[in-house]
């Protein structure tokens, strides 16, 4: 944006900021060498002499607040966070990561387990692997309650490599679940009791309506979970419940959660011909084209910002800027 002089300036309306006062008080401009106007102003009374009121309430966040979703798949979401600092967008991240419940194992009834991998770190590869399970479906299990069919689900692994026989690889997909509960008898004090299992399941949860036509399991079949030799074998009883991602990774329902600033790419002159074709060449992902304005002419335009990715490759090497790139302070794609 081309410096002016404070004498030159045209008069501004009250309550309205100029030009160049509202692009650092909204944008970050990206400049070839550094970054400016990174700083927020907080302040409620920085633009006070000019009518204009910078604070924040409850009342005008409610109103600017927008969640806009742009992609949603079976396994990525992209959206855009509006009218918000990027104290906020941040916390948004973390309460992904750290807030929103999932299901994972939790506990391993090991059987035998005569593999390479010891015990404990099979354990932590089993509570890794992903599950397809809906956790609003389930209850939280504390330390108190007993495992059900509404806060636990159970798996079995039960794998052998016969001697004389190629290694064996065991994935994901020979988890098997148990809707009736636990299998595993626990040990009785007196014999003649009845035996107990480590779950009281008072019906199976394939008969429950929530699981009758979407079958609980693995998220994705070809986890390698070990591999076994001639003569060794795995049995043992996997228990997911519900936790969150403060608890514990395994509970946390993205891979990565981040978030960058809207991009914006002004271009300041019309550029044409031979230099517009060198200036989409110049940037690696699209974000400008050429338009055809008649008579052979060619002029490049803004295509797509949103791909821009701040590499600054089409406003290096120039003797006068052609381009401004730009971040809005309160525009976010997570």
């Amino acid at each position: 944006m081309p410096k002016v002089s404070a004498l030159d300036m045209p008069d501004v309306p009250k309550g309205k900021l100029p030009e160049h006062l509202e692009v650092q008080r909204t944008r970050v401009v990206c400049n070839a060498d550094a970054p400016i106007y990174t700083e927020p102003f907080h302040y409620s009374g920085a633009f006070a002499l000019m009518g204009v009121d910078n604070s924040v309430t409850l009342e005008s966040f409610c109103k600017n607040l927008k969640i806009e979703v742009i992609e949603l798949t079976e396994d990525t979401m992209e959206f855009d966070m509006i009218g918000i600092d990027a104290s906020l967008a941040n916390a948004f991240r973390r309460i992904l990561i750290a807030e929103v419940p999932t299901m994972a194992i939790e506990n391993v009834l090991m059987v035998n387990n005569t593999s390479v991998i010891p015990d404990e770190v099979l354990a932590h590869r089993l509570g890794l692997i992903p599950l397809n399970a809906d956790p609003k479906l389930f209850e939280y299990l504390s330390e108190h309650d007993t495992p059900n069919e509404r806060n636990t689900i159970v798996f079995k692994l039960a794998v052998s490599c016969k001697k004389g026989s190629p290694r064996l690889t065991v994935k994901s997909d020979q988890l098997k679940w148990l809707p009736g509960g636990s299998e595993l008898e626990m040990e009785s004090p007196t014999p003649s009791a009845k035996p107990r299992t480590y779950t009281s399941f008072s019906r199976s949860q394939d008969s429950m309506p929530e699981f009758a036509n979407k079958p609980l399991g693995v998220k994705h079949q070809d986890i390698i979970i070990d591999k076994l030799g001639p003569g060794q074998a795995i049995e043992l009883e996997a228990h997911a419940v519900k936790g969150i991602g403060k608890v514990h990774a395994k509970w946390s329902p993205v891979a990565t959660a981040w978030y960058r600033m809207l991009p914006e790419v002004i271009l300041l002159k019309e550029i044409k011909g031979v230099d517009a074709e060198k200036l989409v060449k110049k940037c690696p992902v699209n974000v400008f084209d050429i338009e055809d304005v008649g008579k052979g002419g060619k002029k490049a335009v803004v295509a797509n910002p949103r791909a821009c990715t701040l590499c600054r490759e089409c406003i290096r090497g120039v003797n006068e800027p052609q381009v401004e790139l730009r971040r809005a302070k309160d525009h976010f794609i997570s």
